[in-house]
């Protein structure tokens, strides 16, 4: 099947950002200012999205709320910055933001160039491709010379422009900064196929005006290990916020959830004395209460508890984490935390 001609491949986009002159002692900086701000999307459901009454919720939400709890016991003393992929690094860079927690995909140039840490994995995901039911495709093979919406400043616009080219198929591509004039333009029909993350696509296809009108191809075409971000030269707060989505992982692993954590703060249990901060410094080591994973539980819940709540199985996603790369090691997934000890 043939589609409309393609225009042109995009190249690569090239994100240059200068070298931060943000503190390079974030955690005080926070501690004086009494909140963690916190660089989110401009509204992915299930992962950092606004409702009516204004209040943020998600996967990666929970993150920075986690991040809150540590360092203040209160999980709510955090602010949040919608910013759009292109404006992300610079937002992070600049020190607009403390923690960048965006379903942002952790690779090298990002890792090695642009002066960030990533803290950790807290969703696997990889790119798909989404078409109107009525094209009749069943694969992207089929998508010779299709239209694509996606966003700029991505992952997204090299993944797909290597797909094309791999596969010797002529597209052309339809970018946009803000997320929502993504799903606008493929709701409109100015395009033939919408892609981006897996999730984002499971997301993104509950804001069309039929969501049932649309097919999403079996294909994973990348690699996306999305995460929270700091920024480089700061180790200490990038150990609370890597530290913080351990301990989130680590208390779905031993049965630590909101609901026991008071009971389990009694348990005899080793590791779970550890992890509660009822045995050792770990919380001080880090230059926070040492109650600080217990506060993350108490008021965030464990990773699993996020994950239901928000992109799980009863959730509009719908995205089973049995049997998937999300669940945890124990389960034959990737979710690994490592020891607090």
């Amino acid at each position: 099947m043939k589609f409309r001609s393609a225009l042109g491949a995009m190249s690569a986009l090239g994100l240059v950002l200068s070298a931060s002159a943000a503190s390079a002692d974030t955690l005080a900086d926070v501690k004086a200012k009494g909140s963690v701000q916190c660089g989110v999307s401009q509204g992915l459901p299930g992962f950092s999205n606004k409702d009516d009454a204004g209040t943020w919720t998600g996967l990666d939400v929970d993150l920075c709320k986690g991040v809150a709890a540590a360092v203040f016991g209160d999980a709510n003393a955090v602010k949040f910055t919608p910013l759009s992929a292109k404006e992300r690094f610079t937002a992070l860079s600049s020190g607009e933001v403390d923690i960048l927690s965006r379903n942002t995909t952790w690779t090298m140039t990002r890792d090695t160039q642009l002066g960030l840490n990533f803290a950790g994995v807290n969703y696997y995901d990889g790119q798909g491709m989404m078409v109107p039911s009525s094209l009749g495709v069943t694969n992207a093979l089929e998508l010779d010379g299709a239209s694509i919406c996606t966003n700029t400043g991505t992952t997204t616009e090299l993944n797909i422009t290597d797909f094309f080219r791999t596969n010797n198929m002529g597209f052309e591509l339809v970018a946009f900064e803000k997320a929502d004039e993504v799903v606008a333009a493929y709701d409109a029909g100015r395009c033939d196929v919408y892609t981006t993350d897996k999730s984002g696509i499971a997301a993104q296809r509950l804001k069309l005006a039929d969501p049932s009108a649309h097919t999403i191809l079996p294909e994973t075409i990348s690699k996306e290990p999305l995460g929270p971000v700091v920024r480089q030269g700061d180790d200490t707060w990038f150990n609370v916020v890597r530290w913080t989505l351990n301990c989130m992982i680590n208390a779905e692993e031993m049965g630590v959830s909101s609901a026991n954590v008071g009971e389990m703060a009694s348990s005899d249990n080793p590791g779970i004395k550890r992890l509660l901060g009822t045995e050792g410094t770990f919380g001080e080591n880090l230059g926070i209460d040492n109650a600080w994973c217990a506060n993350i539980i108490g008021q965030v819940g464990n990773y699993g508890e996020s994950y239901e709540a928000n992109v799980g199985g009863s959730t509009p996603l719908k995205l089973e984490r049995a049997g998937s790369v999300n669940a945890l090691w124990t389960a034959g997934g990737l979710m690994y935390a490592p020891p607090i000890r």
